[in-house]
């Protein structure tokens, strides 16, 4: 915020942001035509597109005052945008530019009463939020004047002619110590105390209270050889401090964090033990296991030293002296770069299950954990080469210039090349440590500290991105000599200095990092030869702006490593490699591992600690086509083919210049339910935040591995909320460490979890959503000889059983069990002979048996057992499927009990392995032969896991007890899905979020918990005392689905509610209407309740023919007119079936991913657009409703009377058509005007 003043007086506060897409229309109104003799004609959607940094300026009323865009090329076309650097320094041998240190300004344009004010913000802001740029240039005509405003800022540097217009064209600077200069650094001294205690007391006064009033001034006293202070000063008033110490503890940092890319943070020793013993070897370590190269490190860690310090006394501003190269100079580049290395193995969906911690591609982003076969750790023996920083504290105007501090500092300590920080989790990534490499911790890690390492060399300014060359294959093979994929990316090297393409013709480009002489990165793109897959699967117009990017622009990243050194730079070079390769977009995608096909093989890319400066791409719900209808009007083979199944990572000229927020809390999942899996992606595809603390514990870790191949049939309905092609395009590995264990306790007081009754994982924000699951059904031990009947039985449903499971019971709860039971029935014999029983009466019990059949078990031999009802509400609801599905039982052989209770197991005798079950009824009891048994009774919590709640004090009142915002008792628990109930206080004992939709519960949870990390949202605002008492209510529909005997395929799609029997339902005076076509005997049976609001609030499908249950889902919560005023349709007997109608072109809409949007934008123009004098419709309808009209005909047809004789019909015509003309490669089977 800033306070601007005009000639005349006025005064307006202004704030700068990025630009936005809304702003153009009063960009182009800013406009002047000296603007145009000064920047040109330009296209402001397209520069916007193509722009690094946009910055906006408006005031407290969200007028813009004024805009500057700025790229890393000039403009004008005076060079090229891969060639300007070689012209500008020819051009004033005394501006050291370099695309590191600078950008040029292609537009600026401002209110002109406050022009002189807004310019000046404007460049102090692109100073502070770019701190490496020292220079802005501002090419104009050399006829041209800059005028009033512009040339208060620049100054003329010299002339250069255009590569496309005659005349010659004038190049002016701006020079960053002008506007936000670089800090002055100097020892502390007693004096500055008075300067720096307000800034210290300004963000916290603990110090204070701990060591005294005067504890500044008796640490900056207590200098000596080890202990340093420092400050930064502005005019001669101290504005940041830095407290260092050369005594760091390294035996504590080698247990707890991988230090080996570094070297331990010590000197060579020849004593070092940098790798494990042949026997160790033998055992499995990796061959990726980093290794350090000790016997040059003395001579390279001396040269790299003279190298920065060489540097570190030019000025920036100044003249560049040359630097020899050196060959050896950074070779500590080939060691500490295999942390990219581990990255390449880890990157691809890692689903490794056999060690207790399966951790995938952690989310620190650049170096990643090794797996630990082994428990072999380095051994060094060598002098610490490390310092630390003790305390930091600057004022928040100068915090963008904290890496000012680093040279300063590391010539107090001239044998030391690293520099460290620890920080609590919680604490906000602030600028300085965003130039550090964040430490990947050892999973037996306890402490509840990040850290952080900076290496001296990180301060050389020299960093050079270019296209390779032949030259570069020695160094780049050094470079890569530890990663798994270095054949691959050397052979792509060699393509690319052969003939610059593939084999297939598929433009290839390879770029390197160099410093001082050395390589110290390589990347490998190709042109993206399948954007219009990518456009219609993956969100990607939620970054850019399609249309204007050409198809060549569009890249592929194939390989990205970079040493670990120069990590803080991969932004910059990912923003080189789009001005040079003159591409605006790069695309990274990860594929799951399970992937066949040399298309699709992991191994085409390597992995790339680049991840984490990508955004994640939502994938995008596609259509279910009806091809075959469709015909000639089907989308295009690129649209409408299977989905290739990785997940899609991006970055683009927009992107290069915008820094994420790095949350460090530690996340602690438990549970991959649906709820959880939900919650986790919400947070990963947060583009603007990186969590990089996200663990999942879960018993099987991460859902989605496929492991019952591509069987149709599953022993599990399904609800639709995530299936296996989702959690590929997800790839939550990619983001998410996960624990493979059980949780068996909680400690609150330490914060941390135990798993597996040993092992300790910490946390700052524990989220349990474990659900609920099957159980052992615990037998009466009824005797049947005495011929008992339900009601002498005491009931054992409350009742656990702790006995040996036997070897043949199966309780199916995730496809790790169903996969189990698979295997042992075929290992078993199941299937050609043996009695089967199915206990329970959910809908699982009824795809278990489809399965079973499927398998090719006998009907006669399967008794499926229902256990008495809880209620009377079944779990299809509908008599007249559950008529079709007793005949199909019938029709199979399957004999089918009621309302039996378990009895004995193998009367009473050890039951391992059962070979009789008996059971007792209302009548008389029966007993059956038994080789395997499945077990559906009620769903509950797992003991352990209640037993884990019980033991932390965590209320639990049959379920775990939350509050509406998701809280347990202890605020840094939280709580959601079926495990959960709400509290009495809110007296609603009948709605658990077991009533509503899992995905969605997971997303709102996620929503709470972001109000916690996000500065970009508006503080959370308490709700008033009354309205605390009430329940959040959401809307998404309950789905369940699944393949029943008979072959009848399900689906169920309903709203939340409180479980009432159809009848019941159907009887209420407000229940609507039904729409019913087909017979559920023939398998052509589609039923759609329709509310008294005319929405869609039902759907029932039952068919023996597969049908595109993700289409029909979307037919939820729609209006009967919008499906092509369907109740009038069915009134006049227009549509026999459902079935047909919904694969008729028509309704294609209605299924696409957008369409969502396009209701809100429609809505928005009845309920906002108005024309002059006149209300809008939502304001004329609410006016009728309160009877302040005094109509002369209906209501209804007043309404359509305003539309069709106002703005509205157009604005809504033009609204459709737009999105019909946009969305035109998913919905080719439309026709609009003009397109004949």
């Amino acid at each position: 915020m800033s306070v601007l003043t005009s000639p005349r007086g006025k005064v307006e506060v202004v704030h700068c942001r990025r630009t936005e897409s809304q702003d153009i229309y009063c960009i182009k109104n800013l406009i002047r035509k000296f603007t145009q003799k000064l920047f040109g004609s330009l296209n402001i959607i397209y520069l916007l597109e193509k722009a690094n940094l946009a910055i906006t300026l408006h005031n407290d009323h969200e007028e813009i005052m004024a805009q500057a865009t700025f790229l890393d090329y000039p403009n004008w076309n005076v060079t090229k945008q891969d060639d300007w650097v070689s012209v500008f320094q020819e051009l004033d041998s005394e501006i050291p530019c370099t695309p590191l240190n600078t950008l040029f300004m292609h537009l600026f344009v401002a209110v002109d009463e406050y022009s002189v004010g807004c310019c000046k913000e404007i460049i102090r802001t692109v100073f502070k939020a770019v701190p490496d740029l020292h220079f802005i240039f501002l090419i104009v005509p050399s006829y041209m004047s800059l005028g009033s405003t512009l040339i208060t800022v620049f100054n003329q540097v010299g002339n250069i002619p255009s590569l496309v217009y005659d005349e010659d064209f004038t190049v002016h600077v701006c020079h960053r110590h002008s506007h936000y200069p670089q800090l002055y650094i100097r020892k502390a001294r007693v004096e500055d105390h008075d300067d720096l205690m307000p800034i210290f007391l300004h963000h916290d006064t603990i110090l204070k209270e701990t060591y005294g009033e005067y504890f500044l001034a008796e640490l900056i006293e207590a200098q000596d050889e080890e202990n340093h202070a420092v400050v930064c000063e502005v005019e001669g008033v101290a504005v940041g401090f830095m407290s260092l110490c050369s005594r760091v503890n390294l035996q504590l940092l080698h247990e707890c964090f991988d230090l080996g890319p570094f070297h331990g943070l010590c000197t060579p020793h020849p004593s070092d033990v940098l790798e494990p013993s042949p026997e160790l070897s033998a055992q499995g370590i990796p061959d990726t296991e980093l290794r350090s190269s000790s016997q040059d490190s003395q001579k390279i860690v001396k040269e790299l030293r003279e190298t920065a310090s060489m540097e570190a006394k030019e000025s920036t501003q100044g003249k560049v002296t040359e630097e020899a190269p050196k060959e050896d100079a950074l070779a500590p580049v080939q060691s500490e770069s295999s942390s990219e290395a581990e990255d390449t193995e880890q990157l691809s969906q890692d689903y490794s299950t056999d060690s207790r911690y399966s951790v995938s591609n952690t989310s620190s982003a650049s170096i990643s954990l090794p797996k630990e076969t082994s428990s072999f750790r380095p051994i060094y023996r060598g002098a610490s080469a490390a310092f630390c920083i003790q305390l930091f504290c600057i004022d928040e105007k100068y915090e963008a210039r904290s890496l000012d501090f680093m040279n300063f500092v590391f010539s107090l300590f001239p044998d030391k090349d690293f520099c460290i920080i620890s920080l609590p989790h919680l604490t906000p990534e602030f600028v300085l440590v965003q130039n550090f490499v964040k430490i990947v911790p050892f999973n037996n890690c306890t402490l509840d500290q990040d850290l952080y390492v900076f290496h001296r060399a990180g301060l050389l300014k020299t960093i050079n991105i270019r296209l390779a060359t032949v030259s570069d294959s020695p160094g780049v093979e050094n470079l890569i000599s530890t990663l798994m994929l270095n054949r691959s990316i050397l052979e792509d090297l060699k393509k690319y200095n052969e003939a610059r393409r593939d084999p297939d013709g598929t433009p290839l480009q390879a770029f390197v990092a160099e410093v001082a002489g050395q390589v110290v990165g390589i990347a490998v793109i190709r042109n993206e030869m399948d954007i219009e897959y990518i456009r219609s699967h993956y969100n990607i117009e939620d970054f850019i702006y399609f249309s204007h990017h050409q198809r060549e622009e569009h890249g592929h990243l194939y390989h990205f490593a970079l040493n670990p050194i120069f990590r803080h730079y991969t932004k910059f070079f990912l923003k080189e490699i789009l001005r040079l390769g003159f591409k605006s977009c790069l695309y990274y995608p990860v594929y799951p591992q399970s992937t066949e096909g040399k298309v699709q093989s992991p191994s085409a890319h390597s992995l790339t600690s680049a991840l984490h400066f990508l955004v994640p791409v939502r994938p995008r719900r596609q259509i279910v086509y009806p091809l075959e209808k469709l015909g000639i009007n089907a989308p295009s083979k690129e649209v409408s083919k299977d989905p290739l199944g990785y997940a899609l990572n991006h970055t683009n000229r927009k992107l290069t210049l915008e820094p994420k927020i790095t949350v460090n809390a530690k996340i602690v999942v438990v549970g991959a339910s649906t709820v959880g899996i939900s919650f986790l992606e919400t947070l990963v595809f947060c583009s603007h935040l990186k969590f990089s603390n996200l663990t999942l514990i879960s018993t099987h870790g991460l859902p989605g591995k496929k492991l019952l191949g591509t069987e149709q049939r599953k022993f599990l309905a399904s609800d639709h909320c995530f299936n296996d092609k989702d959690h590929a395009l997800m790839s939550l590995c990619s983001w998410v460490n996960v624990v493979v264990g059980k949780m068996t306790a909680i400690d609150r007081a330490a914060k941390q979890v135990i798993v597996s009754r040993e092992d300790i994982v910490l946390y700052d924000h524990l989220i349990l959503c474990t659900g609920q699951q099957y159980q052992v059904p615990c037998p009466t031990g009824a005797d049947i000889s005495q011929h008992p009947t339900n009601r002498e039985v005491a009931h054992s449903g409350l009742r656990r059983y702790t006995g040996p499971v036997p070897c043949n019971h199966f309780t199916l709860n995730n496809e790790e069990d169903c996969l189990k039971a698979l295997t042992w029935i075929r290992n078993n014999s199941i299937t050609a002979e043996g009695n089967v029983i199915v206990y329970g009466n959910t809908i699982d019990t009824y795809t278990t048996v489809e399965t079973l059949l499927n398998l090719g078990v006998r009907g006669s031999y399967i008794h499926l057992v229902q256990h008495p009802p809880t209620s009377i509400i079944t779990c299809i609801n509908n008599y007249t499927v559950e008529g079709a599905l007793e005949d199909a039982l019938r029709a199979a052989g399957v004999t089918v009990y009621h309302d039996a209770l378990l009895a004995q197991w193998n009367d009473g005798l050890d039951p391992n392995p059962i070979r009789s079950a008996s059971f007792t009824t209302p009548t008389k009891p029966f007993k059956l032969p038994c080789s395997v048994f499945f077990s559906f009774c009620e769903k509950n919590v797992d003991y352990e896991t209640f037993k884990a709640f019980n033991d932390a004090c965590l209320v639990y009142d049959g379920r775990l007890v939350i509050d509406s915002n998701f809280h347990t008792n202890d605020i840094a628990i939280r709580a959601a899905g079926p495990l959960t109930k709400f509290s009495n206080r809110y007296y609603c004992n009948e709605w658990t979020h077991s009533s509503f939709n899992s995905k969605e519960i997971g997303f709102q949870l996620a929503a709470a918990m972001l109000n916690l990390f996000d500065p970009t949202l508006e503080p959370a605002t308490e709700p008033p005392a009354d309205l605390d008492r009430l329940i959040p209510m959401y809307k998404g529909a309950k789905i369940k689905g699944g393949i029943l005997p008979g072959s009848y395929h399900y689906l169920h799609v309903a709203k939340p509610a409180i479980p009432t029997p159809l009848e019941v339902q159907m009887a209420q005076p407000d229940f609507g209407s039904e729409i019913v076509t087909g017979n559920a005997r023939h398998g052509t049976y589609f039923r759609i309740h329709i509310n008294k609001y005319k929405m869609v609030e039902t759907i029932t499908c039952f068919s023996r023919a597969p049908f595109p249950a993700s289409n029909y889902i979307r037919l939820f919560g729609q209006h009967e007119q919008v499906l092509n005023n369907l109740c009038a349709r069915y009134e006049d007997g227009l549509v026999p079936d459902l079935y047909s109608y919904f694969t008729e072109p028509w309704c294609m809409a209605l299924f696409h991913d957008r369409f969502i949007d396009l209701r809100k934008e429609l809505r928005q123009i009845l309920s906002s657009k108005e024309e002059e004098n006149f209300p809008s419709i939502d304001e004329i309808a609410r006016q009728i409703e309160d009877e302040e009209i005094n109509l002369r005909e209906k209501p209804r047809k007043y309404l359509e009377r305003v539309f069709q004789e106002t703005i509205y019909k157009p604005l809504v015509k033009k609204s459709i058509l737009d999105f019909l003309r946009y969305n035109h490669y998913h919905l080719p089977m439309y026709a609009w005007p003009g397109i004949i």
